[in-house]
Formats: C-alpha cells, structure tokens, sequence
C-alpha cells in the first residue's frame, strides 16, 4: 500500500472498521479520495450502510424475535427444490 492511496481491499476493510469506531481524519480523507473513482468499493460502503440501517430498524427485530414469523409454504417448496436440484 502507498501512503497516500488505499487500495480496494484496504478500502472495504477500513469502511467496515469505520461502522464500529471513528477512524483518525487521514483515514477517512484516503478512503473519501478513493470513494470518489471507485464505484465498488462505494457501492460496497452503501450496502453496509443499508445492512446496517436495516439490522438496527425495530421491526426487524421484532420480526426476528417473533416466532410466528415463518416461511410461507411456496417459499419453503422452491428452497427445497433448489436444494435438491443443486446435490443432483
């Protein structure tokens, strides 16, 4: 790696790092530099982000801990016909 140019993989690991803590400006500067030519690694920044958004939203959780929440038949029928035709 340059130090003053973060390659895709140092870009995806930092991106994640920065969803746990705040990282130093330098770093942030480098990855924002980087965001601005790459529509990867921004596309990969914004899924996280929607991950994140979605994971945190109330009635995800609600769904997750509710036990009547379950897979509608046909649903449960076309997992299982995927499964089986993937081991044939």
């Amino acid at each position: 790696m340059s130090h003053w140019m973060f390659n895709c993989k140092e870009v995806s690991r930092r991106v994640s790092e920065s969803m746990d803590h705040r990282l130093p400006l330098y770093q942030r500067m480098l990855i924002r530099m980087h965001l601005l030519m790459c529509k990867y690694c921004t596309r990969f920044r914004r899924q996280l982000l929607l991950m994140r958004e979605f994971s945190r939203s109330p009635q995800m959780a609600e769904d997750f801990l509710d036990p009547t929440v379950v897979l509608l038949p046909d649903a449960r029928e076309r997992i299982r016909q995927a499964l089986k035709s993937s081991s044939a």
